[in-house]
C-alpha cells in the first residue's frame, strides 16, 4: 500500500540508507498516520530501525524526542553523530551495502521468501531484498541496483 510521506529504504540522507524511512516513520507513528503492520523502535533487534539507532550509538526513544523538537533530517542526522557516533565513510558503506542487501542470498533469505508470500508477492522474482519488499508493498517500482 502506498504510504504518502513514506521514502523508499534505498533513499540516502547524509549518505545513509534507510535513515530518512525511519523518521518518516517516526513522523507518520506521530501524526496516527502510520499503517499498522510497520516496524517501530529497538525492541527486536533485528529489525531495521533497531539496527540503525545502533548503528548510529544513540536510543529510539531519544530519537523520536528529538525528531518531535523538529528540525531538517540532515540536523536530526548530525544529532545522532553528536549524541551518538558519527560513522567513517567505510563504516557508512558497510552499512549501506548490508542493509541494502538484506534478504539476498543470507541467513534471512527465507524469511524475506516468506514475508513476499505473506504479501501475496511470492510471485515476483525481482523482489531480492527486503528494501525490494518494501517498495514493491508500497507500490514503487523496483529498480535493480548493482550486486542485487
Amino acid at each position: 500500500m502506498k504510504v504518502p510521506g513514506l521514502r523508499s529504504a534505498h533513499e540516502k540522507v547524509g549518505g545513509l540508507v534507510y535513515f530518512g524511512r525511519m523518521l518518516d516513520k517516526i513522523r507518520l507513528h506521530e501524526r496516527g498516520l502510520l499503517p499498522k503492520g510497520y516496524n517501530l523502535g529497538e525492541e527486536d533487534w533485528y529489525f531495521f530501525d533497531a539496527r540503525c539507532v545502533r548503528f548510529l550509538g544513540v536510543r529510539y526513544t531519544a530519537l523520536v524526542r528529538r525528531v518531535r523538537q523538529g528540525g531538517t533530517d540532515l540536523q536530526i542526522l548530525r544529532w545522532c553523530f553528536t549524541h551518538g557516533r558519527k560513522p567513517t565513510k567505510e563504516a557508512i558503506e558497510i552499512w549501506n551495502a548490508f542493509l541494502s542487501k538484506r534478504g539476498w542470498n543470507d541467513e534471512v533469505t527465507s524469511g524475506l521468501e516468506e514475508d513476499k508470500a505473506a504479501a501475496g508477492l511470492g510471485h515476483r522474482r525481482e523482489i531480492k531484498t527486503f528494501f525490494d519488499l518494501f517498495d514493491a508493498e508500497e507500490g514503487r517500482r523496483i529498480q535493480r541496483r548493482h550486486g542485487a
